[in-house]
């Protein structure tokens, strides 16, 4: 009976109300933004509405297909993520297809003055769902699972995960890598390993970060001639650590979002009251500008909507009976959690600057649109699954 539910008993309102007031919040914190004036006459505000407009149709364009369908189809989406993230750095310059911004070539321009598209912010739900099938695949094959077979799944995920991230640090984004390895993580967990081989590795991960940070403060050269890093890597880190020393260049960013956030105090000053200037505060630090004007009440309500997204796609993936569905779902709250507690915390000096926005608050059409990808992956997953449940028993 109930795979027969008609669209209203099937369609998750309570999801598409969040992302409504997720719409909500972006407008008036983008709206208050842009009048600082340090973008001239150019409205975000429309601009935002047009690409959640765009978001809508992705959401209703992929609730379209069935989960199985990704499924099978899912190297092929993989594959495309690739091909543009490889394109990026072999289209002729005279072309002026790939636009190129703080060093990075990362986007393509689109047509028509539209603006231009970050192909990586949609690799990671294209990675997420090629990683979900490889699981799915493997543990289908390996029904009894060894030592063995735990690292024949971590090779062949460090294979999949290699390709996409080599792309994405040559461009050079740091940011989005680390996005991609959270994403890892998360599945890495989820898909039954071993904790005798997943603690080994996250020990040694923390390790071995702790040891560059190390050498970064205080074996500077030994990075710089081993490894190649950059004097402006080391002014992130330092800039993190203690961004009064360097107030004039790279600490500038993380010192007016900390007096933005910090002068709102409870109930911040109202909306357009802000007096504190901090760059870019439309994008990557809209949380400075929500913090300014709604204080710690107002950052509070943004932070628990994000804990209210999260527990609902938790719980929408505890409720899907195909595996496949599961990793994948698994994989996008890895992802958006990740960018929350990113761009959060480098707002308020917790992590360093890595220039990874807010999901659905932050300016950005490529952000924006892959964020929508993922969310109606996750409607299409409970959209069909009961479907797939009945089905199934009455193949039994």
């Amino acid at each position: 009976m109930e795979n027969k539910k008609g669209f209203a008993d099937r369609f998750d309102w309570t999801l598409a109300f969040i992302i409504l007031l997720f719409l909500i919040i972006s407008l008036f914190a983008i709206s208050s933004a842009q009048t600082t004036g340090q973008y001239g006459p150019t409205n975000f505000v429309f601009k935002q509405l047009f690409w959640y407009g765009v978001g809508a149709i992705i959401i209703s364009m992929t609730m379209f297909f069935e989960p199985e369908q990704y499924k099978k189809l899912s190297w092929v989406i993989y594959g495309i993520g690739v091909f543009l993230l490889f394109m990026l750095f072999i289209l002729p310059g005279s072309l002026d297809l790939v636009a190129e911004r703080n060093n990075a070539k990362s986007w393509f321009h689109l047509p028509f003055g539209i603006g231009s598209i970050q192909p990586a912010e949609f690799m990671k739900t294209f990675y997420i769902l090629g990683l979900a099938r490889l699981i799915t695949k493997h543990n289908e094959n390996h029904l009894m699972k060894t030592v063995k077979t735990d690292f024949i799944l971590l090779g062949k995920i460090a294979l999949v995960l290699i390709v996409p991230l080599a792309f994405i640090l040559k461009q050079p984004d740091l940011g989005t890598a680390l996005v991609f390895m959270a994403i890892t993580a998360a599945l890495i967990i989820v898909a039954g390993i071993t904790w005798k081989i997943i603690l080994p590795i996250f020990v040694g991960s923390i390790v071995t970060g702790g040891t560059l940070l190390y050498f970064a403060l205080y074996q500077q050269d030994f990075l710089a001639n081993t490894f190649g890093f950059k004097g402006y890597q080391f002014a992130r880190i330092y800039s993190w650590l203690d961004p009064y020393s360097y107030a004039k260049d790279e600490g500038m960013h993380l010192i007016t979002s900390l007096n933005a956030i910090g002068s709102g105090e409870i109930f911040g000053k109202g909306y357009g009251e802000r007096i504190v200037y901090v760059p870019e505060n439309h994008t990557d630090f809209i949380f400075a500008v929500i913090g300014e004007e709604y204080g710690f009440v107002g950052a509070s309500i943004v932070v628990s909507l994000y804990f209210l997204l999260i527990f609902h796609l938790t719980k929408i993936t505890l409720q899907l009976k195909d595996a496949y569905s599961t990793y994948v779902c698994a994989g996008i709250i890895a992802m958006i959690t990740f960018h929350v507690f990113e761009n959060i915390g480098m707002t308020i000096q917790l992590l360093p600057i890595t220039g990874i926005p807010l999901p659905f608050i932050s300016y950005g059409g490529s952000s924006l649109m892959g964020n929508m990808l993922a969310i109606g992956l996750v409607f299409s997953m409970k959209f069909h699954h009961r479907t797939y449940m009945f089905a199934k028993n009455e193949d039994d």
